[in-house]
């Protein structure tokens, strides 16, 4: 009886609803091409799942992928995603790609181009506590790009 009570005063509140959405929405799903043998992938995979997103990994077609969507091959690093009609290629942060979810730019999407340690994915323990500076570039629509955020190094 007390749930009943309860389901029906969130009813009569109006809070009823969003929490119900709330609770049924689904993580954006991030499809990744990857080599099957990289552990600094599976490491960014963790990173995103750890912040929200689904993945759905791919073993293989990193190259193919990144070609399919325009991303500019000297951009390119160990994997490429997808999401929302965006790519992103490398270990970019997922606080990246909720904010290029976010403003929806027009372009490609984001790259973090190589492999910096102190990424996500490039942060594991045996790299100490190095963290080197990093840029996430936006890749415009005709592949040009320019910095979308800067990671300074730590020490």
């Amino acid at each position: 009886m007390q749930r009943r009570h309860l389901l029906a005063t969130l009813a009569s509140t109006g809070i009823a609803l969003p929490l119900a959405t709330w609770a049924t929405a689904a993580k954006p799903l991030v499809e990744v091409w990857k080599d099957a043998g990289c552990g600094c992938c599976k490491d960014w995979i963790a990173h995103l799942e750890a912040n929200g997103f689904a993945v759905k990994a791919h073993d293989g077609g990193n190259t193919d992928a990144r070609k399919r969507w325009g991303m500019p091959s000297h951009l390119g690093s160990c994997h490429t995603g997808r999401i929302a009609g965006y790519t992103l290629e490398g270990h970019v942060p997922a606080v990246d790609v909720k904010r290029l979810l976010r403003d929806k730019p027009k372009a490609i999407g984001l790259s973090v181009p190589g492999m910096p340690i102190g990424s996500p994915g490039m942060d594991g323990p045996q790299y100490g506590s190095r963290h080197d500076a990093y840029d996430v570039l936006l890749v415009n629509l005709d592949g040009s790009s320019r910095v979308f955020k800067t990671y300074p190094a730590k020490s």
